[in-house]
């Protein structure tokens, strides 16, 4: 409830009802228009806050900002969907496959350690068992850093939320198969492989094939998946 008092109250700011420099209602007068408790009425104030449309300003109340640059964020409904998923891949197939060909033509003997510790971390989560997730983030991260652009980096720990959230979807589809664990595998080898012999070409068609096939395995999961496990895990890609 507390998501569509914020989202009411971010329409009225966005359509110009509530300008730059505007006081909020009161708590009070807005539990009185929602029908909501004090409880949510703090968490969707919260929630604008959080997306820079309003400031606490102390002795005033809670005051419209004026407009910036709005912090990323995905509707709710929207990203707990299959589609949602293949898009986030879509985004992970073009910074990650620059990041690859990158890594390839500037990766140091360090970066190439990093990069093979990190594939060998994931063989051995998927191995015992775990969802690898973590150790997929990893893996894709000592590439990035191996392409030594700050930018890039920055902007992947960014969006790494998101990213998380799509990896967890696709993981968990991908351990349901053995011939997907099998084809990841080699997908990753084939990645690392470009890097280590210094073929940005070849590391960027690997990176960008994983994500084309990430997407081609997602697309082809069991309808069940989605409805038992796929759904429940999209919801990560949401702004927390």
């Amino acid at each position: 409830m507390s998501e569509q008092v914020a989202e009411a109250l971010a329409e009225r700011i966005h359509s110009g009802a509530l300008q730059p420099g505007d006081k909020l209602p009161s708590e009070a007068q807005l539990v009185d228009q929602f029908k909501v408790s004090r409880t949510v009425i703090r968490e969707a104030v919260s929630q604008l806050k959080s997306l820079g449309l309003v400031i606490s300003r102390q002795g005033y109340g809670v005051l419209v900002q004026e407009p910036g640059i709005r912090p990323l964020s995905f509707d709710a409904a929207y990203t707990a969907s299959l589609e949602a998923v293949v898009q986030m891949a879509e985004v992970r197939r073009v910074l990650e496959a620059e990041a690859a060909g990158l890594a390839a033509g500037r990766r140091s003997e360090q970066d190439l350690a990093a990069i093979r510790a990190a594939v060998a971390a994931l063989a051995e989560a998927a191995q015992s068992g775990r969802d690898g997730v973590e150790e997929d983030v990893n893996f894709h991260r000592s590439i990035a850093a191996a392409a030594g652009n700050p930018f890039l980096i920055s902007t992947l720990d960014y969006l790494s939320q998101y990213l998380r959230g799509a990896t967890q979807v696709t993981r968990a589809n991908e351990a349901r198969r053995e011939d997907f664990f099998k084809e990841v595998q080699d997908e990753h080898n084939a990645i690392v492989t470009a890097i280590e012999r210094g073929d940005p070409a070849r590391a960027r068609k690997a990176a960008a094939s994983h994500m084309d096939n990430a997407i081609r395995r997602i697309r082809a999961a069991d309808p069940a998946f989605w409805d038992q496990e796929g759904e429940k895990l999209a919801q990560t890609l949401r702004l927390p």
